[in-house]
């Protein structure tokens, strides 16, 4: 695998507002979709672990820091930097950036949670090795 994981979205006219600058709480629901192609790429499509294995990855810890504006047309490449990997949760650094100029970052925390008990739960063991694999040490200096 990859590490840090890395896909690109393009920045489309309903992320944007109307001067054509990317409004933020589309980049979250962007970041979502990253995060959903992370999951696939490791071997867990969400599809299967909700539906079929009633486990999903809720978060619960999101912070992000602005650097630059984006804008409509414009091709961002998504950097997924795992950091750390707990019993029931893993801490993720994203890095976003256009061109390679930095546009803004994301620390996020996702649980393992049980669907049906909505509690959290300790990593399936080959999820958790799958994560472990992903760890890196040497994510961008965050601002």
């Amino acid at each position: 695998m990859q590490v840090p994981f890395k896909t690109t979205r393009m920045l489309n006219f309903g992320d944007c507002d109307i001067s054509g600058t990317a409004y933020f709480p589309s980049y979250l629901n962007i970041l979502n979709g990253v995060n959903e192609e992370f999951w696939l790429h490791l071997g867990w499509p969400w599809h299967k672990i909700i539906w079929e294995d009633r486990w999903g990855t809720p978060t619960v810890h999101l912070s992000s820091d602005f650097s630059s504006p984006s804008f409509f047309g414009e091709e961002l490449t998504f950097e997924v930097h795992v950091k750390k990997v707990g019993r029931s949760s893993v801490t993720m650094y994203h890095e976003i950036s256009c061109k390679g100029e930095k546009r803004w970052s994301s620390t996020q925390v996702l649980a393992a949670s049980d669907l049906d008990k909505h509690i959290s739960i300790p990593w399936p063991a080959d999820v958790k090795a799958a994560l472990e694999a992903c760890l890196v040490n040497d994510t961008p200096a965050q601002d």
